[in-house]
């Protein structure tokens, strides 16, 4: 059944709400993608606030020009999924593209990154970076890391001393 007009007003007013809250949007093409592979991303998007919608590519354009990313028209050829990432700008785009790898089908179009044009290659190479939790799991191992070795220092002199004292006892005639 065919839209009318004030659903597709009300499509392209959802679309212009949803670009500004994500922090990274990516536009891919998922065709070949099965819908239980879709629904597979999209609870995975759901676990780090993102979102997957298939989207009509003239209400896209109709909705891009009020939003900060400029794109060229012809910019949306065949079918374009949209994702959104509104938490973490890596994480959902390290699920989509790796979802696309694994099932050898679909392919990232474009992107944003913030006000920044993303394409092809830079989507894939932003997918390969490490995400927030991971840097600041690393972060606090280059943190932690002196401490640990001045703990081990501190520690082999306790047990040099314990181990010189009993031997000192053991010359002694201690037991």
């Amino acid at each position: 059944m065919a839209k009318t007009r004030a659903q597709k007003e009300q499509s392209v007013l959802q679309i212009q709400e949803k670009l500004s809250k994500a922090k990274s949007v990516v536009f891919a093409d998922y065709r070949g993608l099965t819908m239980k592979r879709l629904s597979d991303l999209r609870n995975q998007l759901r676990d780090v606030n993102g979102e997957f919608t298939i989207t009509k590519n003239t209400l896209l354009e109709r909705a891009l020009p009020a939003s900060s990313f400029q794109l060229p028209v012809s910019s949306f050829a065949g079918p374009t999924a949209t994702l959104f990432a509104y938490d973490d700008e890596i994480s959902p785009i390290k699920l989509l593209v790796k979802m696309l790898k694994d099932a050898g089908l679909g392919k990232v179009k474009m992107g944003f990154l913030g006000a920044e044009s993303l394409d092809e290659a830079r989507i894939i190479q932003l997918s390969t970076l490490p995400t927030k939790d991971e840097l600041r799991g690393q972060i606090v191992g280059v943190l932690v890391a002196p401490l640990q070795g001045m703990v081990s220092v501190l520690q082999g002199n306790l047990s040099n001393l314990v181990y010189a004292l009993s031997e000192l006892q053991k010359q002694k005639g201690g037991v």
